[in-house]
């Protein structure tokens, strides 16, 4: 039987594809992004966290809790958890999204997930950085209706330094994807002075624009909620003390994009 690991299930989500949607977030990740807001994705493997409870006023007391995060799971566990709001799927046309992490760590899980969901006549999308074997992509493409797609940083030395890896692979596949007549949903997360730098999104426009099949841009303020999460689930504090972008800068960066004439989309 087909298992996998998964740390998380967000239902009703409404930012991973159209329509309302059930994400599954699957645990693993290849890349060391120092703004990652989901680290607890990182490991493949299940594993345990402390959640210290303080006294609020005094800090004088405190009580340790025991947190897993992950666990292993069947195909069929998973299908008959999106099955419970297929309802809502149809009417608002949405579906299901498996996100990471890196789901493309599990592909032979991944690939079950899809076709499982395709038999059904359900919508599906695939929330990926990129990185992985081409081989992973095309196994999976049969079945995934959109893909959402991380484009972080242009320069490889830029890309290695800030995430651990190079951009090769990424770009390459990016490229090979927007080949196979599938809609591609590009992200783009709003670092600042790292991803977002008036070169790098420049940079970014370029390359997107000699691309097939981009249907949308989604841009991707810096949000702070991720510092805390880093400092649970990491032994130090890689990215402190950013600040969200403003309006008038995000109107600025979106503009950088509107000739590609696709829709440009600035998220929450």
């Amino acid at each position: 039987m087909q298992t996998g690991i998964v740390f998380d299930i967000i239902k009703y989500a409404v930012h991973d594809g159209a329509g309302i949607r059930t994400t599954v977030f699957l645990k693993g990740c290849p890349l060391d992004c120092i703004w990652c807001h989901n680290p607890e994705s990182k490991k493949l493997e299940p594993e345990t966290t402390t959640r210290i409870t303080r006294n609020k006023i005094l800090k004088l007391s405190y009580s340790e809790t025991k947190d897993v995060v992950g666990r292993e799971v069947t195909v069929d566990e998973i299908i008959n958890e999106v099955l419970k709001d297929r309802m809502f799927y149809e009417q608002s046309g949405g579906g299901v999204t498996f996100s990471g992490g890196e789901p493309l760590m599990q592909p032979k899980f991944l690939k079950s997930l899809l076709m499982r969901c395709k038999e059904l006549d359900i919508h599906t999308a695939v929330d990926t950085s990129g990185y992985s074997s081409k081989e992973a992509f095309e196994s999976i493409i049969p079945y995934t209706d959109l893909f959402l797609f991380d484009l972080k940083i242009m320069d490889e030395a830029e890309h290695k330094k800030y995430t651990g890896v190079s951009n090769k692979i990424i770009l390459r596949n990016l490229t090979y994807l927007s080949e196979s007549a599938k809609k591609i949903r590009i992200r783009i997360p709003l670092i600042p002075d790292i991803t977002d730098t008036k070169s790098n999104l420049r940079q970014i426009a370029k390359f997107l624009s000699e691309l097939k099949n981009i249907s949308n841009v989604d841009l991707l303020p810096y949000n702070e909620l991720s510092e805390g999460k880093n400092k649970k689930f990491s032994s130090k504090v890689k990215l402190e003390n950013l600040k969200m972008q403003s309006d008038e800068s995000l109107d600025k960066i979106k503009k950088t994009f509107e000739p590609l004439g696709v829709e440009i989309t600035i998220r929450g």
